[in-house]
């Protein structure tokens, strides 16, 4: 009996001092870091590699990581300054830069720093209105990584990046958009056509106006030339009516040749005195 007491207690012993150790000796993995406490009092930071606690007297209150975390923003709907509805959501990296800060500053960083993304993307969409929204990703980015920046070195964060995933028209803002689309290509064929039309009858009555001008000028042209051919006439013959009275006798009887030569002439017209009218043209043309 004796024996298995004290194997019993040297057993214990045994358990007491390995359970001692493993509590006192913390191995840190690469790329995070630990919040040790003392009596439920921050005593100090475990870096990575191996460390040394007092058992029973140091805990390890939080586990954190020091690489870069990624934060998903979820969609939320964004109203405008001209009351357009839009969605969006973004994406943050952010880095642990103090464990002490970002466990004992605030509750839950990773929801903080959510929920400021949030709250401080409706505010700065909201001031402007769609179209600088939707073509303005860059400005509302810096905007935003700006805002939050300060905030977050308070809680012993900082933000590396922001990136806007995605900023759209709603449902019923894109069909809206689509019919005001339309409507505006409709007006601007419309237009089109009004200008072609305009453009079309501006030409014509300059068409028409040069054709007049053109037709003017040709009538005085033929007036000018008559009227000199009529002084030349004149010069030539002097008081003289002989060699009128031919002339004018060689085109009417030229005049009437063309009248029979027609396909459609059937009855040809003639004076009465045409051989006494010929004979006359011809008996002053012989006294001549």
């Amino acid at each position: 009996m004796d024996m298995n007491a004290g194997f019993m207690v040297t057993l214990a012993i045994l358990v007491f001092v390995v359970v001692t150790i493993a509590k006192g000796v913390r191995i840190v993995p690469q790329g995070e870091e630990w919040i040790v406490e003392r009596l439920g009092k921050y005593h100090g930071t475990l870096k990575p590699g191996l460390n040394i606690v007092i058992p029973y007297l140091d805990k390890v209150a939080y586990q954190l990581v020091t690489k870069d975390i990624i934060l998903d923003v979820q969609e939320q709907e964004v109203i405008t300054r001209d009351n357009a509805v839009i969605l969006t959501n973004a994406i943050a990296f952010i880095k642990v830069t103090d464990p002490v800060k970002a466990v004992y500053g605030i509750t839950d960083f990773s929801e903080a720093i959510r929920n400021m993304i949030m709250t401080t993307l409706r505010s700065i969409v909201g001031e402007m209105e769609l179209d600088e929204a939707l073509s303005s990703r860059d400005k509302i980015k810096a905007r935003l990584r700006e805002s939050i920046a300060d905030e977050a070195v308070d809680w012993g964060l900082t933000v590396k990046s922001v990136e806007i995933q995605d900023i759209k028209p709603s449902q019923s803002m894109q069909k809206a958009m689509e019919m005001q689309a339309a409507a505006e290509r409709e007006r601007k064929a419309v237009v089109i056509r009004a200008e072609g039309a305009k453009q079309a009858a501006i030409l014509e009555a300059e068409a028409r106006l040069e054709s007049a001008k053109r037709d003017a000028n040709a009538q005085v042209m033929l007036a000018e030339a008559s009227a000199e051919a009529i002084r030349r006439i004149t010069a030539a013959i002097g008081e003289q009516t002989g060699p009128m009275s031919y002339m004018l006798g060689e085109k009417y009887i030229a005049a009437l040749e063309r009248m029979g030569e027609k396909d459609n002439a059937k009855v040809v017209v003639l004076p009465a005195d045409l051989q006494e009218a010929v004979r006359g043209l011809f008996g002053r043309a012989s006294g001549r």
